[in-house]
C-alpha cells in the first residue's frame, strides 16, 4: 500500500523560477493529505498530475505567508469545480477569519471544517482506521506546529495452509491476527508464530518547518522513517538563522541522528543560496543518508524499514 511524500515547494519566503513556497502531498493508502499550502500549489498539484479533489485533509504549519497563501486558490478552485465533500483544515492561529475576509463563506459550495491548534503538547488531532496524525508546538517566531503521520500497527497475517489444517474458524484467525496463540481441539497449544507471519512494519513521516534548533522535539519524531526538517541556512549564516529563529542543515542533521530517523529530507531554503549542495554537504557530514529536495521530487517509504534514500 501507498505511503509516497511528494514535494510541492522547496524555497522559503519568496516564490523564484525553480522553487515555490513549502507544501507537501502525503499519499497514505490512496487517502492525500496536503501539509503547508505556499503560493503555487495548485499550479503545482495540476503540474504534478495530483488530482486535488481527492484531498480532504489539510495541515497548516502556520500563519506565514509562505506557508499559506495558496489557500485561497485552492478553496476557490474547488469551488468552482463544483466540489461537494467536506475539507477539514487545520492550522494555528486566526485562518478561519483570514480566508473568510478574502472569499466570501456563502460563494463556496461545500462545508470547510476549521480546526485551531492551540496546544503545548503533543496531541493526535486526526484518526482512522488506519492513520494516526498528531501536532506537535515547534520553536519560531510565531505559534507553530510540526506533523507525524503514522500507519496504525498491522496486523499479523495468518498462514494459508493453517486453516484447513487445524480447522481453524474466523473467530480463530481474529484472535491469531492479534498475535493470541490457539489451542487445537485435543488441547494442544500452537503458538501464534507458527500460525502466522509477522506484521509489516508501521510506516511513518514528520513534517519540522519552520523551527529553531529543538531537542524537545525529539521524542515526538523518534525513529520516524522519514523527518522532513527545515533547513534554510548553512553554518555559513548561523547567526541569521538564529536571529530569525530558522534552523541550519547541519542542525536538522543532528536531530535526525538523535530521533534515530531513518532518512532526512531538508528543505524550505533561502533564496541567498542558488544551488543546495553546500547545505546538503553540511547535513551529510553528520548524518548521510540525508536528501536535500526539489520540487517535484517523490519519495515512497517501503513496508520494509531501510535507507530508502540510497
Amino acid at each position: 500500500m501507498s505511503f509516497e511524500i511528494t514535494i510541492l515547494g522547496s524555497g522559503s519566503a519568496l516564490p523564484t523560477s525553480d522553487k515555490f513556497p513549502s507544501a507537501h502531498v502525503l499519499n497514505i493508502h490512496e487517502r492525500f493529505f496536503l501539509i503547508d499550502c505556499g503560493e503555487g500549489t495548485q499550479i503545482q498539484l495540476r503540474k504534478l498530475k495530483i488530482k486535488f479533489t481527492k484531498i480532504n485533509h489539510i495541515f497548516i504549519s502556520h500563519l506565514h505567508g509562505d506557508h499559506f497563501f495558496g489557500i485561497f486558490g485552492i478553496i476557490s478552485s474547488l469551488s468552482l469545480l463544483g466540489r461537494k465533500n467536506d475539507l477539514h483544515i487545520y492550522s494555528p492561529g486566526k485562518l478561519e477569519k483570514i480566508v473568510y475576509s478574502v472569499i466570501n463563506k456563502k460563494d463556496i459550495g461545500f462545508n470547510i471544517f476549521f480546526h485551531r491548534l492551540e496546544f503545548d503538547a503533543y496531541t493526535t488531532i486526526y484518526e482512522s482506521k488506519r492513520i494516526e496524525i498528531s501536532a506537535f508546538p515547534l520553536k519560531h517566531r510565531i505559534e507553530t506546529y510540526g506533523y507525524i503521520f503514522k500507519e496504525k500497527p498491522h496486523e499479523r497475517t495468518v498462514i494459508k495452509e493453517a486453516i484447513p489444517k487445524y480447522n481453524l474458524s474466523i473467530a480463530d484467525i481474529l484472535q491469531i491476527k492479534k498475535g493470541e496463540d490457539y489451542f487445537d481441539r485435543t488441547g494442544q497449544l500452537i503458538s501464534s508464530s507458527e500460525l502466522s507471519i509477522p506484521p509489516k512494519k508501521s510506516r511513518s513521516y514528520a513534517y519540522c518547518s519552520d523551527t529553531e534548533y529543538t531537542e524537545q522535539i525529539i521524542p515526538f519524531i523518534e525513529n520516524v522513517d522519514v523527518l522532513y526538517h527545515e533547513a534554510t541556512f548553512g553554518e555559513d549564516l548561523k547567526s541569521t538563522a538564529k536571529e530569525t529563529k530558522h534552523s541550519t542543515a547541519k542542525e536538522a542533521a543532528i536531530i535526525a541522528k538523535k530521533a534515530n530517523a531513518v532518512s532526512l529530507l531538508i528543505g524550505h531554503f533561502s533564496t541567498r543560496y542558488k544551488n543546495t549542495d553546500s547545505l546538503l554537504n553540511e547535513a551529510k557530514t553528520i548524518f548521510p543518508n540525508t536528501i536535500a529536495v526539489k520540487d517535484g521530487d517523490k519519495f515512497n517509504i517501503p513496508e520494509q524499514r531501510n535507507d530508502f534514500l540510497k
